[in-house]
C-alpha cells in the first residue's frame, strides 16, 4: 500500500519556540526548529487520516490545505493531542457527516467529559459531530477502510496508542514499550518515534533511548518527533544520528512507497 505522510507538527506540549524562552532552539532562524504540537496526516488509498488533533490543528490544516479529512486517530488524552477537537467542525459542514474518531476507551471517556457540549445529551447547536469509536491495543481495525494495527506504549504510567499502517508506524509519547508490543513493529520500514531531549525524562524517551528502540526495529528510515527545545538545534544534532535516522520537522513529507 502506498502511503504518504505529512508531519503537521513535531514539537512537544509547549511547542518551539516556547513562550518566554530565548535558548538557541527557540531563537533559531532555521525553520526546521519551529515546531507546532505533534501530529501527522496519513494519505493512503485516496483517504486522509489524521493522527492526533492538538491545539495547532486549525493552523496545520490551513498550512497544508487539507480539504478533506476521513478519520482521526487519537493516541491519548493529553491536551497537546486533543485540544483541537472543536475545529473539526468545517469538515462536518462540508460532508454533513459525523467525523469518525478512533481511540481507546479511557481516552474516549475523557473526551466525553472535557467536550460535554459535544457528547452530552443535548449537544450545542453547531458543535462538532463525532462518531467516537473505541479500539483496543490487541485488535486491528479499519479507519476509512484503511487497515490499522494498534499497539500500546507507556507514557510515564499512562497507556498510549501507537498505530501501524502496513510498512509505516507512528509512536509518540512513549517511555516504555514492552516486548509483546514491540513485536508489532517487526518489519516496519518507516518508523516515527518520539525523542524529547538528550537528558533523562520520567515519561518520554530520550534521544539515546529512542535510538536503542530504533536499532531493535531496524527500519529503513526512522524519524524523530515530539521534540523539546532542550534537544538543541536540528542542524547541530542531526549530523550525530545514524544514517537511517532523521529529525522530522513541520511540513516534512515522506513517501513510504509500496509495501
Amino acid at each position: 500500500m502506498k502511503i504518504n505522510v505529512t508531519f503537521l507538527g513535531t514539537g512537544t506540549s509547549v511547542g518551539i519556540p516556547m513562550i518566554g524562552c530565548s535558548c538557541e532552539a527557540c531563537t533559531s532562524s532555521d525553520p526546521r526548529d519551529a515546531r507546532l504540537r505533534s501530529s501527522v496526516l496519513i494519505e493512503a488509498e485516496d483517504k486522509n487520516i489524521l493522527i492526533d488533533c492538538g491545539p495547532d490543528f486549525r493552523q496545520q490544516m490551513l498550512r497544508e490545505k487539507v480539504g478533506r479529512l476521513d478519520a482521526i486517530l487519537v493516541t491519548h488524552i493529553h491536551n497537546d493531542h486533543t485540544a483541537g477537537m472543536d475545529d473539526i467542525r468545517p469538515y462536518n459542514f462540508m460532508t454533513r457527516q459525523d467525523m469518525p474518531v478512533y481511540t481507546d476507551e479511557f481516552t474516549a471517556k475523557d473526551l466525553k467529559r472535557r467536550f460535554q457540549y459535544v457528547f452530552g445529551p443535548s449537544p450545542y447547536p453547531g458543535a462538532p459531530s463525532v462518531d467516537l469509536i473505541h479500539v483496543d491495543k490487541d485488535t486491528p481495525f479499519k479507519a476509512a477502510g484503511i487497515p490499522v494495527t494498534p499497539l500500546e506504549v507507556i507514557h510515564g504510567k499512562l497507556p498510549v496508542l501507537g498505530f501501524r499502517f502496513d510498512q509505516f508506524a507512528y509512536v509518540t509519547d512513549a517511555k516504555t514499550i514492552v516486548p509483546e508490543e514491540l513485536v508489532k513493529l517487526e518489519g516496519v520500514e518507516y518508523l516515527v518515534l518520539n525523542a524529547l531531549q538528550q537528558k533523562q525524562h520520567h515519561s518520554h524517551l530520550t534521544l539515546e533511548e529512542a535510538l536503542e528502540v530504533i536499532k531493535k526495529i531496524n527500519p529503513k528510515k526512522a524519524f524523530l518527533t515530539h521534540i523539546s527545545h532542550k534537544m538543541g538545534k536540528q542542524a547541530d544534532v542531526e549530523p550525530t544520528l545514524p544514517d537511517n535516522v532523521f529529525f522530522a520537522y513541520d511540513g516534512l513529507k515522506v513517501d513510504c512507497g509500496e509495501g
